[in-house]
Parts: C-alpha cells; sequence; structure tokens
C-alpha cells in the first residue's frame, strides 16, 4: 500500500497515474477532496480508498501494518494570500508529524521541497542537506520559507526515516493544473491567453543584463518529476535532499515562442512591465545542479522544453484531457 498525500493536486494525481501505469492500484489518496476541479484529477484512476487530510493520522495509526511506502506531495503551494500560521500549519507541522510517523512504523519518506527555498540564487542552487548551506538560504515568500524551515529540521533530526527524500521541484508544468488559477505554470496560462486573445504578455526585463524575454527558468516536465520519484522509490540507498529539474535554464521567449508553435498560432508577444511590488523580488535565473541525483545513478533523460510543451498542448490542452 502506497499514501499519497495531496493526491488530488497537480504532481500527485499525475503520480497516481504513473503507478497505475507500473501496477500499482492499492494507493491511499490523502487531500481535501474539496473542489469540483481536484477532484476531477483523481477521476478514472485506481485506487483504494480516499482519505480527509485531517483524519490521515488516526487512520495511519489504525492500519499502519498495510503501508509501504509514504510520498507527501500535500502542501499550501501558494507563495502569497495566507498567514504564517497556515504555512506552519500545513507546510511544517503536518511535515513533521508525517516524518515522526514514518519512524514510528518504519516507513520510507518521500516529500516535495521546493526550489522556491533558493530565493534569488545567491548561494546557487546547489542541492547541498547539510543545515550549514540551509541555513544561507533566503526565499522570497512565506511559502519558501515554509519549505526551508522543514528541510532544516529534517536535516537536524537525530532520528531519520531509515530511507527519505525531500525533493526541490524547478518551474513544473503539465497536466491535471487545471484548478491552480494564478499559481499554474506559465505555459498552462499561456495557452490561456493565445486561445483567447491570440498573443502572450511577458514581463520585460528590468536588468540591464537581461533582453526582453530572456529571463530564464528551469522548466521541467511533469512526467519527468514521476520518473524521478519512481527511481527514488525503487532505489533506497541515498537519504537527502535533492533538486529536480532539467538542469538547463531556458527564456520566457522560448516558452512563448514553443507554445505559439504547438497550437499552430502565429508568434504574438508583447511585454509589458514587471510590476513594482515584486520587481526587486524578481528572479532572473534559475538553474537546477543535477549532479546529486546523477551521481546515485539517475540516468533518464529529460524532456527539452520543446518535446514537454508539444505533449502537454497536442495532447493534454488543446483536447481538455488530464492525465
Amino acid at each position: 500500500m502506497i499514501i499519497i498525500t495531496g493526491a488530488a493536486g497537480f504532481i500527485g494525481s499525475n503520480l497516481i497515474t504513473k503507478l497505475n501505469q507500473e501496477g500499482f492500484y492499492d494507493i491511499i489518496l490523502v487531500d481535501k477532496f474539496d473542489t469540483p476541479e481536484k477532484n476531477k484529477n483523481t477521476d478514472n484512476k485506481n485506487f483504494t480508498q480516499k482519505i480527509d487530510r485531517d483524519d490521515f493520522f488516526s487512520w495511519l495509526d489504525a492500519n499502519q501494518q498495510h503501508v509501504q511506502f509514504i510520498i507527501h506531495l500535500g502542501a499550501r503551494s501558494a507563495t502569497t494570500g495566507y498567514s504564517k500560521d497556515v504555512y506552519d500549519t500545513l507546510n511544517f507541522n503536518y511535515s513533521k508529524n508525517i516524518w515522526n510517523a514514518c519512524i514510528q512504523y518504519g516507513l520510507p519518506l518521500i516529500y516535495a521541497s521546493s526550489a522556491a527555498t533558493y530565493g534569488l540564487g545567491e548561494n546557487g542552487y546547489n542541492d547541498k542537506d547539510t543545515e550549514e548551506h540551509l541555513d544561507k538560504l533566503q526565499p522570497l515568500n512565506l511559502y519558501g520559507k515554509s519549505k526551508n524551515d522543514f528541510d532544516i529540521w529534517a536535516v537536524k533530526q537525530k532520528q531519520h526515516p531509515y530511507f527519505w527524500a525531500g525533493l526541490k521541484f524547478f518551474n513544473v508544468f503539465g497536466p491535471n493544473e487545471y484548478h491552480k488559477g494564478r499559481m499554474s505554470s506559465v505555459i498552462y496560462q499561456a495557452f490561456q491567453q493565445i486561445r483567447k486573445n491570440g498573443q502572450m504578455k511577458l514581463f520585460r526585463s528590468h536588468n540591464p543584463k537581461y533582453r526582453d524575454g530572456e529571463q530564464c527558468r528551469d522548466f521541467v516536465y511533469v512526467k519527468d518529476c514521476l520518473e524521478v520519484i519512481y527511481f527514488l522509490m525503487n532505489n533506497r540507498q541515498h537519504s537527502g535532499i535533492y533538486n529536480v529539474g532539467t538542469g538547463k535554464a531556458r527564456t520566457f521567449y522560448d516558452l512563448a515562442a514553443n507554445t505559439f508553435k504547438a497550437m499552430d498560432v502565429p508568434e504574438n508577444i508583447v511585454y509589458i512591465d514587471t510590476p513594482k511590488d515584486i520587481r526587486d523580488k524578481y528572479q532572473y535565473f534559475t538553474q537546477a545542479n543535477m549532479e546529486k541525483l546523477r551521481a546515485i545513478g539517475y540516468t533518464k533523460q529529460f524532456h527539452s522544453l520543446e518535446d514537454g510543451i508539444n505533449d502537454y498542448v497536442k495532447n493534454y490542452l488543446l483536447p481538455g484531457k488530464y492525465n
């Protein structure tokens, strides 16, 4: 039996599909299941039971003997709009309880950290998991801080699950993010803008080192994230924190141009000023250092931005399909 928290969310619901494809059907889904949009993410999937996240720990106490693995993807992922208490409760304390339950019941754990922990990248994008390194990171928002706080707490613990991995996901895109609104990927937002107006708006650069549209991110297709999770499920030898990105930064222009191409719509990009309230904290470059994951034997290639966008747009967004 495999438990997925955040199972109705973006990465979690895609993971159910991946596990089903690999022959796993005894899966417990943990989430709030409180919106029609999120519930659609779990339609037509094979699983054993849905558990409300508030009831999860009492359920686990009664059923722990049947559980083989916990994959903790649930979190308050919005970067704005919530108080510190909300992030502390859902992202920090809930994760601590899962960690301790894995120790108590002898269960392996994979949990979602985030590249938001790196802030502006002042200290690079190296996934060292020492307290000294993590203490230096400067997240830009409460979401990133809550993720970094848990990473720090985890590496400081004297007791650990016998295997654990924290995954710092970079800019993930792909199917089943319909419910995320303004927190959806830029590719999803580009698709919506192009379909509605025939154009895509990108922020101008306010940094002389970058021309308009050449701000860079490490965009990673969700299907590649699933491959990393599945690899770690089956290779439980090297606990620690790992980046999950392509290791190759790409420009927002590349993203927009490839979305137009996949939609078979003429390219029409309009540049607008970056809002002043986020201009000073705007990231101009992110790129995952992937050496650590490669060093433990992960050899699969990641989708290029072109291939990921093409698959996402043509096979999911245009037909309105879920994965």
